[in-house]
């Protein structure tokens, strides 16, 4: 899959395009029936699958109080709708500039700059430009002034109710990770890069990688059996998720830990993607870290047993 930044990037071939235009974080069943759309109708008109996404949510410019926390890094993301068989992604930067565009330029641009597009799907709610000024009314009525289809996707349902990147969020955070898979289409999974830390786990004789997770949801506090892939291998192995109370200066925010059961190694720098096989207790306050050293021996034990 290609990734460009601008539509005139776009590889010079195939003069004609189908589009998904979303945010589409966590890439959930919701989007996927989106992409899906634009891709049966890519290979109907022999066009080229185009997804047009952002650098960042649109909130971190617009409403910076209300920026949620995002369900997926950039590379999960990216991944994601790749799988879906899209030719290429357009991540468009959204700076303050971009936000201050009408609804009608940014797809007259889009018109303009990535040749003969035949059709435009999104969901049914989709708002965009400035000040929510476009919608899939707009959106039909450049439509046909310009010639393309437009499809406005009705939200899908499960059990009852809307999938939504909301509706997944409140199901992390209550730690239903199970309901959060479902609407995901595939395991709930965190990924984010490995970063260093200040060794305790190492001293402890139970090293761990610490994972950057800045701006992403974390599910409650709490030591889980999990599976992680990193380097294209598969591991076993025991996530901590928590502020550390047993040592002398807890962090503030959570943390992410993961020990890698029968691994020995470098791993700084690369990205790490772990799913979560079962909770084995919450987060504990312990006197001391001997007596934290034999907590983790006993997780390590459970943890296997898990699996």
């Amino acid at each position: 899959m290609q990734v460009i930044h601008h539509a005139t990037e776009l590889a010079a071939g195939n003069p004609k395009v189908c589009l998904a235009i979303g945010v589409f974080d966590g890439v959930h069943l919701g989007h996927q029936q989106i992409i899906r759309q634009t891709v049966a109708d890519a290979r109907q008109h022999e066009a080229t699958a185009i997804v047009v996404t952002f650098d960042q949510h649109p909130n971190t410019v617009v409403a910076p109080e209300r920026v949620p926390l995002l369900l997926y890094s950039r590379p999960q993301k990216l991944r994601a709708i790749e799988a879906l068989e899209a030719d290429a992604l357009l991540e468009i930067p959204f700076n303050q500039e971009f936000s201050l565009q009408p609804g009608d330029q940014f797809i007259r641009d889009l018109v303009r700059d990535l040749g003969k597009i035949q059709s435009i799907c999104v969901g049914a709610e989709f708002v965009f430009g400035h000040k929510r000024s476009g919608d899939v009314v707009l959106l039909k009525s450049l439509g046909d002034k310009l010639d393309f289809a437009v499809h406005g996707l009705a939200a899908v349902a499960l059990d009852g109710q809307t999938v939504s990147s909301t509706r997944i969020r409140e199901a992390i955070r209550a730690g239903d990770f199970d309901a959060a898979s479902q609407m995901l289409g595939r395991a709930y999974s965190i990924a984010g890069k490995v970063v260093r830390g200040d060794h305790l786990g190492h001293k402890l004789g139970f090293p761990t990688a610490n994972l950057d997770t800045t701006g992403l949801l974390l599910p409650p506090n709490g030591v889980h059996a999990a599976h992680a892939k990193v380097g294209g291998k598969n591991f076993r192995a025991v996530l901590n998720i928590g502020i550390r109370p047993s040592v002398d200066q807890p962090t503030q925010q959570p943390r992410l830990e993961v020990h890698l059961l029968d691994f020995s190694g470098e791993l700084y720098g690369q990205e790490m993607e772990v799913t979560f096989a079962a909770k084995l207790r919450d987060e504990q306050r312990f006197s001391s870290l001997d007596e934290l050293k034999a907590q983790i021996a006993r997780d390590v034990v459970q943890a296997r047993k898990a699996f």
